[in-house]
């Protein structure tokens, strides 16, 4: 009945934090208009897509800590957070991209969507250099402030990069007023809080740069608290189903987390804005490796102290961490083989995701194969 009730939940929050993006997408949509060549789905999008990641990496750490009085249960904290975190990296990389080529497709948009190999390569690469610097630095078995400090900086470097190579001649596009979302206020105000229709309720007429950023912060506030019930909810599927947090999070919890994500890429798809599409996927990964790990981690360590890691939580992370590097290339060459992606290639990224869940699993219910497998995974890395 646990697991029942606990994957109830995980769907109901993933209906609640659905809702409250279509809020943020339409303030992301007006406070990112001037932002070209890719970087508003990399930056502003990316970064307010992976807020779920972020909220649910903070619970997990303070959750396990607090709500269950088991302080020294912060390992599984950690362990639920790198999950989530990673777990969303290799969704957004692989599901999400496949899923846009496949719907915008057969919606017949496009026979085959076209992505600037200047913004694969940029993302790409700075997403598996992001994962190879977490390889190295989260190497031992205390983790400390500094820790965080040093993810966190690696994110503010790209952000530099995309900033810096953002097409400076490119003339921004003009938009006139009724290409954004204006409020004709015949909603009813009762079923538009109900049903989380938070739009209208924060754009009376015309949306301004301030009812933007109000809508922008209120979404992330309801998804915030939707990622709450999601970490209670994967510890309870967890208990239910006789296997530990972290693999719930590895594979649900990170799904959940990137329904933003996957929102955000179908509408620019459907838009034709395929850049924007890619690049919040690969930008939101960046994201969740680099700051929605390195934030909590820092803000926990520093009120805490350094952060002790048993041997199982060691050998779960570092398989994740060798298998994030090896499936984020996989897909990378599936990216950047071709001008254009198409059915074949969205097929390859469904395969890959369908191989990482399959070990996920396996390894969850500890199968020898499994076992033996992920002790040649942590050889990679002399565990």
């Amino acid at each position: 009945m646990e697991i029942i009730i606990g994957l109830i939940i995980i769907v109901l929050c993933c209906l609640v934090i659905w809702r409250a993006s279509d809020g943020f997408e339409v303030a992301a949509d007006y406070l990112g208009r001037d932002l070209s060549d890719g970087v508003r789905g990399a930056t502003l999008n990316a970064i307010g897509s992976s807020m779920p990641e972020l909220f649910t990496t903070l619970f997990f750490f303070f959750y396990y800590f607090y709500f269950l009085d088991e302080p020294l249960r912060a390992n599984d904290g950690f362990a639920g957070g790198i999950g989530t975190t990673a777990g969303s990296a290799i969704f957004n990389g692989m599901i999400i991209p496949a899923l846009v080529i496949m719907v915008v497709i057969y919606k017949g948009k496009t026979r085959r969507v076209p992505v600037s190999r200047k913004v694969i390569l940029r993302d790409g690469i700075s997403l598996i250099l992001a994962e190879i610097g977490l390889i190295f630095l989260i190497s031992g078995t205390t983790l400390y402030y500094w820790h965080g400090l040093i993810l966190m900086g690696m994110y503010f470097v790209y952000i530099t990069v995309v900033f810096r190579t953002m097409t400076k001649d490119a003339t921004p596009e003009v938009h006139a007023a009724e290409d954004y979302y204006q409020n004709d206020g015949n909603g009813n105000m009762l079923l538009q809080v109900i049903s989380l229709d938070l739009a209208p309720i924060f754009v009376k007429k015309e949306i301004k740069r301030g009812s933007a950023w109000s809508l922008l912060i209120f979404s992330m506030l309801i998804i915030g608290l939707a990622c709450f019930f999601l970490v209670y909810a994967c510890e309870l599927s967890a208990d239910a189903m006789g296997i530990n947090t972290y693999f719930v999070a590895v594979i649900l919890a990170s799904a959940a987390t990137s329904v933003p994500d996957t929102i955000l890429s179908y509408r620019d798809a459907m838009r034709g804005e395929y850049d924007d599409a890619v690049a919040n996927a690969l930008g939101s990964n960046i994201f969740d490796v680099c700051f929605a790990l390195g934030f909590p981690l820092f803000i926990f360590t520093a009120i805490h102290g350094p952060l002790e890691m048993n041997p199982a939580v060691v050998d779960d992370i570092t398989e994740l961490r060798v298998l994030l590097v090896f499936f984020t290339f996989a897909a990378f060459i599936v990216y950047i083989i071709g001008p254009t992606l198409g059915k074949a290639r969205a097929g390859s990224l469904f395969l890959l995701y369908g191989i990482f869940t399959f070990y996920i699993f396996s390894k969850a219910y500890e199968l020898e194969w499994a076992v033996q497998l992920g002790k040649v995974i942590r050889g990679v890395l002399g565990g």
